[in-house]
């Protein structure tokens, strides 16, 4: 039996439930709900960053920036996202390992791969196996970030070429006319213009990227699914819980919270749009001259 509290058998009601819901395994589930919004915090401006760094890329004059950038969103956006997480995981841990194999170990004479297994010397293990517990969760939980910022900054960089592009030529004329270098003209007019053309596709971007946080678990990461799946199930392979099949519950309040985190996010977004807007040649900032705001 799970134990909850020293004795279950001897609560009812409203005395069970809150000894049931405060025990370690919902902790963690507790603390699974910081980890996703911690990730999407962390997250967003890394992918924001690798977004305009590959925008930029893929309008320099210089062929070789241009294919960096257009390849780059070319191939994230070409594969599906799971195969993406699952490859890209595996492939910077094993060339990590690699790379320390090579520093510590430089003696070692077998061979690191062995058919289809990846060995290399006990030193060179990241984290080390005798590293502590939070040591991993952080290399695991890091491991997600930048996964989902290369995967999300492929997307936000096409969004951003985008508006890029969308923004009138004759400001950007009109502007090196004054005598404004092309970095200037870039920092001062391209820059500043482009969001409001931009926002609508990042603001679907954001949407995009809370609900995939799910796929933590490919990543090793025991996030609130996870949780849900093994607190509302009556039996798992470690643990028999004191109730029948509950996941329908716990999925309902799963999609209760990210029901109501994306519509407080969408009234953000909203806002930020309307200011944004406000005294652009845009639809959206004549209808609010016509309005008077």
């Amino acid at each position: 039996m799970f134990e909850f509290c020293a004795d279950p058998k001897s609560l009812e009601g409203f005395q069970w439930f809150a000894c049931y819901l405060t025990s370690g395994k919902h902790m963690n589930m507790y603390w699974a709900f910081g980890t996703v919004l911690l990730l999407l915090a962390v997250t967003a401006p890394i992918a924001m960053l690798f977004g305009f760094f590959g925008a930029m890329a893929a309008r320099s004059p210089f062929f070789a920036l241009r294919l960096i950038g257009k390849g780059y969103t070319g191939m994230v956006r070409g594969v599906p996202d799971i195969v993406f997480f699952l490859f890209f995981v595996i492939a910077l841990d094993q060339g990590i390992e690699y790379i320390m194999h090579l520093i510590r170990c430089p003696d070692w004479t077998e061979p690191v791969r062995n058919g289809l297994e990846f060995r290399v010397c006990p030193q060179a293990k990241v984290p080390l196996g005798n590293s502590a517990q939070w040591i991993h969760q952080f290399y695991g939980f890091m491991l997600a970030v930048l996964t989902f910022a290369l995967v999300f900054g492929a997307f936000a960089a096409n969004v951003l070429y985008g508006a890029m592009q969308a923004v009138p030529r004759a400001q950007l004329e009109t502007a090196e006319a004054y005598g404004l270098s092309h970095a200037q003209v870039f920092r001062r007019v391209l820059v500043p213009q482009m969001w409001v053309y931009a926002l609508p596709g990042l603001s679907n971007l954001w949407l995009i990227l809370i609900k995939a946080t799910p796929l933590l678990f490919l990543l090793g990461v025991q996030d609130i699914v996870y949780w849900a799946r093994e607190l509302g199930g009556a039996k798992t392979q470690a643990f028999d819980y004191p109730h029948p099949d509950w996941r329908l519950y716990y999925f309902l309040f799963l999609l209760v919270f990210y029901l109501g985190f994306t519509r407080v996010s969408e009234i953000v977004l909203n806002r930020i749009s309307a200011r944004l807007s406000k005294g652009q040649a845009t639809a959206a900032g004549e209808a609010m001259r016509k309005a008077g705001i």
